[in-house]
């Protein structure tokens, strides 16, 4: 005969044991498990707030950081003087960069706990990374009171410091760090990378070398001592920190990069030709490699090699000047007379097309043929990113998430969906939408967001189909242009694009959506060029992710005319959701997040299911420090089906150490 007990019993009788088993898990690094234990409790007992805690930090180190914050707020809740919720709700919130909120609970758990010295040394951190340097340095002060052993303290204090302007006291403290633990590689590395920022090359350069004598395999250490042995003009100690980095790390890329530099820098070539080939395995889409290496095969005389590889640096980014004048300069060599000055007039004409066109000498690096593009690039250098999914953390003035906006609509071509890659909400286009496409006639087209998933050679074969429909088509057409003008940003012949939709907008200037994909090409062209200006922007190599606080060498960039495109759109078809989403995107990296906020708002109102504006909202007001709202609305993207949503959380990872 089974007897069962009333299920409230079995809760109290096991909870000792559950709980006990939940601990377990945790010890044994299993999250996952853990918070399966942990929801046993909680399903028989709502209120108990140990649980809530633990399975807090079970989420927190899934990096579920929503989900840690809502747990941790459930247990001081129920439970108001609780310290390690609050002070944990409080690391939690700094992650999410909810750098107020984050004060408030290390101020609750302080007051709670004023012996407790950890807190002061988190708020210091949270306090630093919200650039409150002299209150970061009191926090610091009074945590080193009690902990004179804790390196990272001191890193932190002087990094403090060294915002303030104040190097006399940020070396002090770099200097007390290596002082407390000779043994740790960091405390080296950041006084040696001030002494390199200061041209101090020797000294930096005896500070990495303690760095690897105390962790040989300390990657930062060798990658920057190679940096300094360069600037030092001794290229076969940077050659040889180089390959220490590519034997800690075969797939380093900026490692085979900066090797090929400096092998081509020495005369030896055909060892640099295997290094960037290597990038371009790694990296076959990226520019800087094949305009690199079209440069060194012309020094070995391979001048067929280096015209494909300036060909192929043209077809991946058009627009490219200097490409078009090496390309000239070698067609010339190899009496293609027609060609050379063809590369020249093309070359001069996209010169001046920056110039005029962009109003902004940000751009002139892609005109300026004096321009040198060999230079050696930071351990964190952009230089494989080159997506139109531009970073989103432009737009925030007090740090660098790394969060990235899905990127806008436009009338694009993609073949037939995937289950397992688009689980979105079905949203149906509105009828004009339907007519519209309808209208041009392709299967293909569709108004989305994506990234085609054609193949290139698919892309230049239709591209070529719909020019030669336009050349037997007796009179110009605006459903062939626009046709043409998607093709043509397919594969990133950007000012063609815009030109013909320019064309189709003359003969159908009433028709909102020619305004809309003319905008979103405007866009994605200044966003590529400005993709490919960020990977020359060498950011120093530091362990402590506070550094990330400022990149003075960020540019802005001008999206008037997209916008101004926009506008145009809105005003022929004001009900149109996706118009106001893209305003919005360009309202934030612009800067301009209320206006953003107000536009996917917008959108959200015309179109519920809109996933896409429910994620970038959020993101939105999570730089405007309302996090709270800006989780809800990451949330409500999952549930319409945009699985990086979750993903996105883990972009919060702000104080590792904490």
């Amino acid at each position: 005969m089974v007897v069962t007990l009333p299920e409230k019993s079995v809760a109290q009788y096991n909870r000792s044991y559950i709980y006990w088993v939940g601990q377990q898990c945790m010890i044994n690094n299993d999250y996952r498990q853990a918070i399966d234990v942990l929801n046993v409790l909680l399903r028989h007992d709502e209120k108990d707030f140990d649980a809530y805690f633990l399975r807090g930090i079970a989420k927190y180190n899934l990096d579920d950081l929503l989900g840690a914050d809502a747990d941790f707020t459930n247990a001081v809740s129920l439970n108001p003087v609780f310290t390690g919720a609050f002070y944990y709700r409080a690391i939690t919130r700094t992650r999410l960069g909810n750098y107020d909120d984050a004060l408030n609970d290390f101020k609750q758990a302080i007051e709670l706990r004023p012996d407790l010295p950890d807190p002061y040394y988190s708020r210091g951190v949270t306090r630093l990374l919200n650039q409150q340097f002299k209150l970061a340095i009191e926090d610091f002060d009074k945590y080193i009171r009690y902990e004179k052993r804790h390196v990272a303290a001191y890193i932190n204090r002087g990094t403090c410091y060294l915002y303030l302007k104040d190097t006399t006291k940020a070396y002090e403290n770099f200097n007390l760090a290596i002082r407390t633990n000779r043994e740790d590689p960091d405390a080296y590395n950041r006084r040696g990378s001030l002494y390199m920022e200061e041209e101090r090359y020797e000294e930096a350069r005896g500070d990495f070398d303690k760095a690897i004598g105390c962790d040989s395999t300390y990657l930062p250490g060798y990658f920057n001592r190679a940096l300094v042995n360069n600037y030092l003009h001794r290229p076969m100690e940077s050659l040889a920190d180089f390959d220490k980095v590519i034997a800690l790390d075969s797939t380093n890329s900026l490692g085979y990069f900066n090797r090929a530099i400096v092998r081509s820098e020495i005369g030896d070539y055909n060892r640099a030709l295997n290094d960037f080939n290597q990038v371009a395995t790694y990296s076959p889409d990226n520019v800087l490699v094949y305009y690199n290496r079209a440069m060194l095969h012309t020094r070995l005389g391979d001048f067929d090699a280096a015209i494909n590889d300036y060909t192929r640096a043209i077809e991946l980014y058009p627009d490219f000047a200097n490409a078009y004048r090496g390309r000239s300069v070698l067609r010339r060599a190899q009496r293609d007379v027609k060609g050379a000055e063809s590369d020249e007039r093309t070359a001069q004409r996209k010169i001046a097309e920056y110039r005029t066109r962009l109003k902004d000498s940000t751009y002139s690096i892609y005109a300026d043929t004096a321009q040198r593009l060999d230079k050696l690039l930071g351990f964190e250098s952009r230089l494989l990113e080159r997506n139109f999914e531009r970073i989103a953390s432009t737009v925030n003035q007090a740090g660098d998430d790394g969060l990235t906006l899905i990127p806008m609509f436009r009338f694009t071509l993609i073949g037939k969906d995937s289950v397992a890659i688009d689980q979105r909400v079905k949203r149906f286009s509105t009828q004009r939408v339907q007519e519209f496409c309808k209208r041009i006639g392709n299967p293909l087209m569709k108004l989305d967001c994506r990234t085609s998933n054609l193949e290139p050679d698919s892309l230049i074969a239709m591209d070529k189909s719909i020019s030669q429909r336009m050349q037997n088509s007796e009179t110009k057409e605006w459903t062939l242009l626009f046709e043409r003008g998607i093709s043509q940003a397919l594969i990133k012949q950007y000012t063609n694009a815009v030109n013909t939709l320019t064309e189709a907008i003359h003969l159908n200037p009433t028709n909102p959506f020619l305004y809309i994909n003319r905008a979103t090409t405007r866009a994605e062209m200044i966003d590529f060029i400005s993709s490919i200006d960020n990977s020359y922007q060498t950011i120093t190599l530091d362990s402590d992710p506070a550094k990330r606080l400022h990149n003075n060498g960020a540019r802005t960039y001008n999206y008037d005319e997209a916008i101004e495109d926009i506008n145009k759109a809105i005003k022929l078809y004001p009900d149109f959701a996706e118009a106001y989403y893209n305003r919005a995107n360009l309202m934030a990296i612009s800067g301009k997040l209320p206006e953003a906020y107000d536009d996917y708002t917008r959108a959200i109102e015309l179109e519920p299911n809109m996933g896409e504006a429910y994620y970038n909202r959020g993101l939105v007001q999570i730089f405007m420090k309302d996090t709270r709202k800006g989780c809800m609305d990451l949330s409500k993207a999952g549930e319409l089906g945009i699985l990086s949503a979750y993903d996105i959380l883990k972009q919060f990872r702000i104080a590792e150490h904490n």
